[in-house]
């Protein structure tokens, strides 16, 4: 197998419909339109330590396996948090900075990250592709490569690889073939399920209504009021205001349209109109609903969890899809009924005395995760089964 190796420093260096091709489900993460958008926005860029190296192959000219990645020079929006891997490194007057990593954005959802033609063995390919990797980071100043929230087929490879693998725990809901949120409820105890219905009844006591908008029926003006909630959100949270640009939201309306769906909290003001007071940005896919961005001009009590998740659940019902990826982190949401899973990233460091450190570690706080995911499934609300 002749296959050539190679990095680009753009998406538009292959075109969405050879990229597309490989893409095997409409998991909207990994698609052209959406690294394009990223790039074209200038939400990745070098200059805000995202620059882009996503990492091609190529036989007989044609393209039969792409990878996202990017060099980074810190490890904001990663989700798979090494920043005391960084410090390590400072402390022995070594530099963690750069590193590559395949991954995407700002998105903590597990999917593909190695798009690979039809035909093609994952197995063969990564008998090339991590030697590569390997190579380069050798032969560069790169601290080693990362890859993150890979889903299953590629984490089983790169075990086989003998890449460290560290585990992770996000809590995703699951639709129980339910009708409607009532249904789900059914399902949950008595305390739990009366809790939840306080709360919704809060928000309508609040006089907060809902509005749910998808694809074209999502307009500029929407997503430029919903760039201010991202902002303002962002702003009170970690004090700078946010990672992505208000070109992100306005190109993103376009590009991937038929996988976006925004939901509005209105109320009516004192003057008698009616205006938006948060919001919540969704993708989906034929499976899957994620939640991606939240953001409000006001707090409201319990406005966030209905805007958040209760809304979601009911979408997710309302249109049969299978799951509710709701985001990293969130201890809240196990009491809502989302359920604990784990997530996969992999890691190489050149370093060798950090090889065998980060392994140690990787095995010690793996226990540590799973006894976590334990302690959080006894804590979900459903009822026990006699």
């Amino acid at each position: 197998m002749s296959i050539e190796l190679k990095f680009i420093d753009s998406i538009h260096q292959v075109s969405a419909s050879e990229w597309d091709a490989l893409c095997v489900t409409d998991y909207p993460f990994i698609r052209h339109a959406f690294l394009s958008t990223l790039e074209d926005s200038l939400s990745t860029h070098a200059k805000n330590g995202w620059q882009i190296a996503h990492l091609v192959a190529y036989e007989n000219q044609q393209l039969i396996a792409a990878m996202p990645g990017y060099i980074k020079y810190h490890s904001y929006g990663e989700y798979v948090f090494d920043w005391a891997w960084a410090d390590a490194y400072k402390r022995y007057g070594m530099d963690y900075y750069p590193k590559w990593i395949n991954a995407i954005p700002f998105t903590p959802c597990t999917g593909q990250r190695l798009l690979i033609a039809k035909d093609y063995s994952i197995n063969n390919l990564l008998e090339k592709i991590v030697p590569f990797l390997k190579e380069t980071c050798q032969l560069s100043d790169l601290s080693g490569w990362h890859g993150l929230f890979s889903d299953d087929q590629l984490h089983q490879a790169l075990n086989q690889q003998q890449i460290d693998c560290r585990l992770g725990v996000q809590f995703h809901w699951f639709n129980k073939n339910y009708k409607h949120f009532d249904d789900f409820l059914s399902q949950l105890t008595s305390r739990k399920r009366k809790n939840i219905r306080k709360e919704r009844q809060e928000i309508i006591d609040q006089q907060i209504q809902f509005e749910t908008k998808e694809g074209s029926d999502i307009s500029e003006e929407d997503m430029q009021l919903f760039f201010r909630f991202y902002c303002n959100t962002y702003h009170k949270r970690s004090g700078h205001a946010g990672y992505l640009t208000a070109n992100f939201f306005s190109q993103i309306r376009i590009n991937l349209a038929e996988n976006l769906l925004l939901i509005q909290a209105t109320k009516e003001s004192s003057d008698g109109s009616t205006n938006a007071i948060a919001a919540s940005l969704f993708f989906r896919d034929q499976q899957t609903l994620y939640g991606r961005y939240w953001g409000c001009f006001e707090d409201y009590q319990f406005l966030h969890f209905e805007t958040c998740y209760y809304q979601g659940i009911d979408y997710a019902i309302a249109n049969q899809l299978k799951r509710f990826d709701g985001g990293a982190q969130g201890e809240h949401k196990i009491a809502r009924g989302f359920e604990p899973v784990f997530t996969y990233s992999h890691h190489w460091l050149k370093a060798p005395e950090f090889q065998t450190a980060i392994q140690h570690f990787l095995i010690e706080e793996a226990e540590a995760v799973k006894a976590y995911a334990d302690e959080a499934a006894e804590l979900l609300p459903f009822k026990q089964e006699k």
